[in-house]
């Protein structure tokens, strides 16, 4: 079994950060240690909401105690997320370091939630800059989508050739692997949104259906992300990897629409995101 040290947000209801990663990870068979930067009542799409972002000091102080027990030794990987501001990267940065030592192999995967097409940023200033600046350089895996891979590269995606050149020129500032988690070309067959994943084995691309969702659910990212790292603990492979998460992503989104909500229904499609009846092709485009 995997663990997975999960350092994003947490609401009470709903479903973003890591109220919609822990889950994923557990139903996939990793042991999760969920560190919260923020407590909100619900995710910030709704336009109001109540709660805290919480100091890096409070969260140095989490990571100190479950360094405490020794937990902190027995990490597989690294998931972070949505960091609430920008001090707290560091601190992020520092709970990486400290399990890479006692783990070399580890992995750590950074989800770099900064904001959107259509919205732009939704972030406090500052931490852009450091996703750019020093958590990509840190990772080992980090899982854009569209938007966020413009910004960190500062090239434009249109094509699936300007998104494996912006893969690229993001691999070579440090992470082993680049999974971009929502892809919207102008070639792809209409009705038909993607992800793609660029590493050494390769770059691989797969489509799923756009389904209908007004309005579109907010956490999709955090789950990708969840489930693309819980397959690729277990694989090894980038490609399966892909294919598992975005079969299980669609299950959920396939849930949701059924259910005419805007929360990903993450519990209802637990069986299907663990074992989906339908698949897609992933295709090798490098």
């Amino acid at each position: 079994m995997k663990t997975v040290l999960s350092i994003q947000s947490h609401v009470a209801y709903g479903y973003v950060g890591n109220r919609a990663a822990v889950f994923p990870l557990q139903r996939l068979g990793c042991d999760v240690i969920a560190v919260n930067t923020v407590q909100f009542s619900n995710h910030t799409g709704y336009g109001s909401w109540k709660g805290d972002v919480f100091t890096p000091a409070h969260v140095e102080q989490v990571l100190e105690g479950v360094g405490e027990r020794g937990a902190l030794d027995s990490c597989d990987a690294v998931l972070s997320g949505y960091m609430g501001d920008a001090a707290m990267g560091t601190v992020i940065l520092s709970a990486v370091a400290r399990v890479k030592t006692a783990r070399p192999d580890a992995l750590y995967c950074c989800d770099p939630v900064m904001g959107d097409v259509g919205r732009g940023f939704f972030v406090r200033p500052g931490i852009p800059e450091f996703m750019r600046d020093h958590a990509v350089p840190a990772a080992d895996v980090v899982t854009p989508n569209q938007f966020e891979l413009e910004y960190l590269t500062g090239c434009p995606v249109t094509s699936l050739a300007e998104a494996l050149a912006a893969t690229a020129a993001l691999r070579s500032r440090g992470p082993k692997l680049v999974m971009v988690t929502s892809l919207t070309r102008a070639e792809a067959p209409e009705g038909r949104i993607e992800m793609l994943v660029d590493g050494d084995e390769g770059a691989f691309l797969v489509g799923t259906p756009r389904l209908p969702l007004d309005p579109p659910p907010n956490g999709a990212g955090d789950a990708v992300a969840a489930l693309f790292l819980a397959h690729y603990l277990k694989t090894r492979s980038a490609a399966a990897a892909l294919e598992g998460a975005a079969a299980a992503i669609n299950a959920v989104f396939q849930e949701t629409r059924r259910a005419g909500t805007r929360e990903l229904q993450l519990i209802a499609a637990q069986d299907l995101m663990a074992a989906p009846s339908v698949r897609f092709p992933v295709e090798r485009v490098r």
